[in-house]
């Protein structure tokens, strides 16, 4: 299979991450534990490498700063529930996964919260209207670092300053960009930061981690086991047992700190830019093709590997993801891509765009044979 889902989830892994998540399996496969025989011992110092690893590549405060979850949906909602309280004001905008609009949307439904949605120009959030929807009463300002339907890149080096300066938090969703934008949490002031481990980072699925600055403190929303501490009545307070109730996924993580060294290895703008260049084939196909068109506003500097098609008439999103699948062995993504609300913006909704998002084992070779069944499935429509 042609596979061009890397937005949803990266395939193939690169090999290193395969073989430690067999060599884990077979040898160190134990609940991790700061005491206790060697099999505890060694998934706990895996926990170790891996938050390391992290902090290494995001130049975060500390190793003991980054939370594991389950993705990166659990992050932001670890985020979002523990961060918020009655009363707060919050600040989202209209390209949003649900994992970040869902929560926010039933916190003001509820009441607990006033909620600002700020409407994205082409795929853009102005760092102004950031600025301009601030109050005193503004907590969180929840945005993503690039669209997931559109892969534009925005410019959160110059909203995290404004957001600083209101005194409020700024949590950012790096679902697209953890891997393939550098990110430099010492240089740009974010205050929590989620992202999945199955995507860009190239490890296995269930895995993801949130990163909790200096000025956050968010409460804890899961409570049990540590692995360390089981004298407390509550929650123990350190990080980043406070925030990982539970035996963690210690074998998805091993695999997760092979994919997060491999992409270190060869570094996130280098890996952006292969995935850019092969959407670059897909514009200008789209540029001489009547019909057709790219949803958004498309700039190679600031875009990550995915990219919407709004389809000709006469077809939908689909239909035509089916006919890819069935007939050219062909994956993409049809639909709404669990963000409605730049859908409805772009005047897409509710069947959606295609979106296609090649990967780092993509060439252009798969590009080309997209296209080619692209034109021969619309033949008979154009």
């Amino acid at each position: 299979m042609i596979y061009l889902d890397n937005a949803a989830t990266s395939f193939p892994k690169p090999e290193p991450v395969y073989q430690a998540l067999d060599t884990f399996a077979r040898t160190r496969l134990a609940n991790p534990g700061r005491a206790g025989h060697r099999m505890a011992v060694a998934a706990e110092r895996t926990l170790d490498a891996a938050r390391h690893a992290l902090n290494q590549l995001f130049r975060g405060e500390g190793p003991e700063r980054w939370i594991f979850t389950l993705n990166c949906t659990d992050g932001l909602n670890l985020a979002i529930k523990g961060t918020v309280r009655p009363g707060d004001h919050v600040i989202t905008s209209d390209l949003e996964h649900n994992s970040i609009s869902r929560p926010l949307r039933a916190l003001e439904k509820a009441g607990a919260i006033a909620l600002t949605r700020l409407a994205s120009d082409r795929g853009y959030i102005d760092p102004d209207a950031v600025r301009r929807a601030l109050t005193p009463r503004t907590r969180l300002v929840a945005l993503t670092h690039a669209a997931n339907v559109l892969g534009t890149v925005q410019p959160i080096e110059a909203i995290a300053p404004i957001v600083r300066e209101a005194d409020a938090l700024f949590l950012v969703d790096a679902a697209q960009t953890a891997g393939v934008v550098p990110i430099d949490l010492r240089a740009t002031p974010i205050d929590l930061i989620a992202f999945p481990g199955h995507k860009a980072l190239y490890g296995p699925t269930g895995t993801g981690a949130l990163y909790v600055g200096p000025r956050a403190n968010p409460t804890a929303w899961r409570e049990g086991g540590t692995g360390g501490d089981s004298s407390s009545e509550v929650q123990p307070t350190i990080l980043p047992y406070f925030l990982e109730g539970g035996t963690p996924n210690v074998l998805g993580v091993a695999g997760l700190a092979a994919g997060v060294v491999w992409v270190a290895e060869r570094g996130p703008d280098a890996l952006r830019r292969h995935e850019v260049d092969l959407l670059r084939r897909v514009v200008d196909w789209v540029e001489c093709t009547d019909g057709w068109k790219v949803a958004g506003r498309w700039d190679p500097d600031t875009h990550v590997g995915a990219l919407s098609l709004v389809v000709p008439d006469g077809l939908t999103p689909q239909d035509l993801g089916s006919i890819l699948d069935t007939s050219f062995d062909i994956a993409v993504r049809p639909g709404l891509h669990c963000a409605p609300y730049v859908h409805r913006n772009l005047g897409t909704f509710p069947d959606g765009t295609i979106r296609l998002s090649p990967g780092a084992f993509n060439t252009e070779e798969d590009i080309d044979d997209f296209l080619n069944a692209l034109a021969e499935i619309t033949a008979g429509v154009l």
